[in-house]
């Protein structure tokens, strides 16, 4: 909020003399000494002045949400939403009519939550029309206004009041609020598979998310959300695991262990929420593995794991496999979390090529041949070299003809 092209943005919009405030998602982030993403701010200039302020400044504008007085400055590729202060005149679930104001006070009564509601000047000057400080203080996660009617103005909110709740909420969470998500849960069917699948990613992220889980399913919110959820015990289990490793956390992962299907539930899963490619294909693969690392296992026999899945995959695996076993085994499983370090497995030394060179003809036998020969090769934990497995191949080759 304090580097340069954070200033250049701010001070094109306060050319007028018209203050620009610091609002929403920045200004709670900074207050608790998070690290601040997003940079979105206020103004009472109204967007098409705010567009040639940024322009007269040699910055780039560009009308991201016209309709609704948002433009977005960019600076080195760097993102800087501005929104005009609004009132909504009438709401039609996500979308509004709005009228434009410079009542600081009237746009923060129309946000969804009061610890969102903050305005901050460039100089640090606090604006808390909502008593958003306090809550923000105590953890508490609270509508501004009345819950109910923030949850009809736009269904989203419901989710996002647990995902906020999961991140910063200490303490009971907000009866008034909790009253209001069970009343409104089935409204969540109409929600974008999107919408809803961004906030369970992110509610999934956070430091204890089973436990925002079970409060969930206590106010008969999450058979709304996410039905296909399980206990969540052994959510709460692989996030002990991946802190006690100091492990990066990642919200397919956290959601694999949830859910209790096949690959082919998971890909009508994934179809379902909209995950993307890469999240399906991650899903897929964890909820149902060709092969797990074990701590049964010999360190011979789980390279081999390591070398058929992955370095990637089989560290989430590990971490699943822990988190499912007995806390007695906890040792075994550390150990093998390090197997990838300690572990150095070359490429497989021969292709296609050298069979076809050997004189046998293309065709389905030239792959049934060298998938003897990997087999072979990982058997003998990847020692073999070049010339051994040539001299392999030749014996095999020679006694399949």
């Amino acid at each position: 909020m304090t580097e340069p092209e954070t200033a250049a943005v701010m001070g094109a919009l306060m050319a007028d003399g018209v203050p620009a405030r610091f609002v929403g998602g920045c200004v709670r982030d900074a207050i608790v000494g998070r690290v601040v993403k997003d940079i979105d701010i206020a103004t009472a200039e109204p967007p098409a002045r705010v567009a040639a302020l940024l322009t007269s400044a040699g910055l780039k504008a560009i009308p991201t949400g016209i309709d609704y007085g948002t433009v977005t400055a960019v600076i080195d590729g760097r993102p800087f939403e501005i929104t005009t202060l609004r009132l909504d005149v009438e709401t039609f679930g996500r979308r509004a009519r709005v009228a434009y104001t410079d009542d600081w006070a009237a746009d923060a009564e129309r946000r969804d939550f009061t610890m969102n509601a903050l305005f901050c000047d460039l100089d640090g000057t606090l604006y808390d029309p909502t008593g958003g400080l306090p809550d923000l203080k105590a953890g508490r996660v609270r509508f501004v206004g009345e819950a109910r009617e923030r949850i009809r103005e736009d269904v989203l909110r419901l989710l996002r009041f647990f995902r906020l709740y999961a991140h910063y909420g200490t303490g009971e969470a907000d009866r008034a609020a909790l009253c209001a998500c069970q009343e409104m849960a089935p409204e969540i069917a109409n929600l974008s598979a999107e919408r809803i699948w961004s906030e369970l990613k992110l509610l999934l992220l956070a430091p204890a998310p089973a436990t925002v889980l079970d409060l969930m399913a206590g106010w008969d919110v999450l058979i709304h959300a996410l039905p296909e959820a399980g206990s969540r015990e052994h959510l709460a289990r692989l996030v002990h695991v991946e802190t006690k490793t100091a492990t990066e956390t990642d919200p397919v992962r956290r959601l694999s262990v949830l859910l209790k299907m096949d690959a082919a539930g998971a890909m009508v899963f994934a179809g379902r929420l909209r995950l993307s490619n890469a999240e399906t294909q991650h899903l897929r693969t964890l909820v149902n593995p060709p092969v797990r690392p074990s701590a049964d296992r010999t360190d011979v026999q789980n390279r081999a794991v390591l070398y058929w899945l992955g370095k990637d995959i089989f560290a989430d695996l590990v971490l699943m496999g822990w988190a499912a076993a007995a806390p007695a085994d906890d040792t075994i499983w550390q150990e093998l979390t390090g197997l990838p370090d300690r572990s150095s497995i070359p490429a497989f030394p021969v292709g296609g090529n050298d069979v076809l060179a050997l004189g046998v003809p293309a065709g389905k036998i030239v792959g049934e041949l060298l998938a003897e020969i990997e087999r072979w090769w990982m058997d003998n934990d990847f020692q073999p070299d070049r010339t051994a497995c040539l001299e392999h191949l030749k014996t095999v080759a020679s006694s399949s003809r």
